[in-house]
C-alpha cells in the first residue's frame, strides 16, 4: 500500500525558509520513486525536485536549484523538501507524489505524468 501524506506548509513572508515532510510507510520508502511538486493558482502542475530510491539520488529543476533541497530519512521513512529564500511566486500547493517504474534506473524522473500516486496537498503561501 502506498502512503504519503504531506505537512509542514503554512503563511510565510518573502526571504524565509520552510520545511515540508512527505511521511510514507517502508514500501514507499525503499521500492518506489518518490518526487515533489507545486500547482500554483491557474497554472499546471511542475515538478520541483525528485528521489530515487535504488541509491537515493536525487534531482531538482534548474529554477529551485540552490533554493530547494530533497532529503531523505529512512529512519523516519519520509521525504523532506527545504525551502529557502522563499519568494512570492513560490505560492501554491505542494505535492509529493510515488510511481514505481520499470526497472533499476537510479534516475527518477521529473514529470508529473509518471507519478501514479499522490498526496493530498499542503498549501505554502509566501507574502510579499
Amino acid at each position: 500500500q502506498v502512503q504519503l501524506v504531506e505537512s509542514g506548509g503554512g503563511l510565510v513572508q518573502s526571504g524565509d525558509s520552510l520545511r515540508l515532510s512527505c511521511a510514507t510507510n517502508a514500501a514507499t520508502f525503499n521500492y518506489m520513486y518518490i518526487g515533489w511538486f507545486r500547482q500554483a493558482p491557474g497554472k499546471e502542475r511542475e515538478a520541483l525536485s525528485c528521489t530515487s530510491h535504488t541509491d537515493g539520488s536525487t534531482y531538482s529543476v534548474d529554477s529551485v536549484k540552490g533554493r530547494f533541497t530533497l532529503s531523505r530519512d529512512a529512519v523516519k521513512n519520509t521525504i523532506y523538501l527545504q525551502m529557502n529564500s522563499l519568494k512570492p511566486e513560490d505560492t501554491g500547493v505542494y505535492y509529493c507524489a510515488a510511481y514505481r517504474g520499470a526497472g533499476y534506473s537510479n534516475h527518477c524522473i521529473l514529470n508529473a505524468r509518471e507519478y501514479d500516486y499522490w498526496g493530498q496537498g499542503t498549501q505554502v503561501t509566501v507574502s510579499p
